[in-house]
């Protein structure tokens, strides 16, 4: 467990390059096993960060832990989480909408709430080089989880 605080503590790294290894790394394990899932709670923390790596990070691990949520962690947190459909960033977004089949998968209870808010996101934030990709990446990720 020692290393595994080591290793949620590297994901702040601001060496980006350890910082993402480390995430492919707990995201790998993650879909595997509930290893990370006593670590929900810092994912959560994370999608609340103000540097974007962080947020999508956090994002991510939790699409990823998923199947482990026991706790509905992402049943309560849900408005949180989904906020991040129309991040600041539409790098964060663009990740986040892509991972969001996983959690439906497990999240059946979800499918309604999360369509309806991946169809009514409000993308003109966006320059209009990004829109019509985050456009793309929602009706892709609404036909994913029809």
């Amino acid at each position: 467990m020692k290393n595994l605080n080591l290793l949620i503590n590297k994901l702040y790294s601001k060496n980006h390059n350890e910082a993402y290894k480390t995430f492919l790394f707990l995201e790998n394990e993650s879909l595997k096993s509930n290893i990370t899932y006593c670590f929900f709670d810092s994912f959560l923390e994370m999608i609340d960060n103000e540097n974007s790596y962080i947020r999508t990070r956090g994002l991510l691990l939790i699409s990823a832990n998923a199947q482990w949520d026991i706790d509905n962690k992402i049943e309560i947190n849900i408005d949180s989480i989904l906020s991040h459909i129309v991040d600041k960033k539409p790098s964060v977004s663009r990740m986040f909408i892509k991972s969001i089949p996983n959690i439906t998968k497990y999240k059946e209870n979800l499918i309604n709430r999360i369509k309806m808010e991946l169809s009514n996101a409000d993308i003109s934030i966006y320059n209009n080089n990004m829109k019509p990709l985050v456009e793309k990446d929602i009706n892709d990720t609404l036909s994913n989880i029809s």
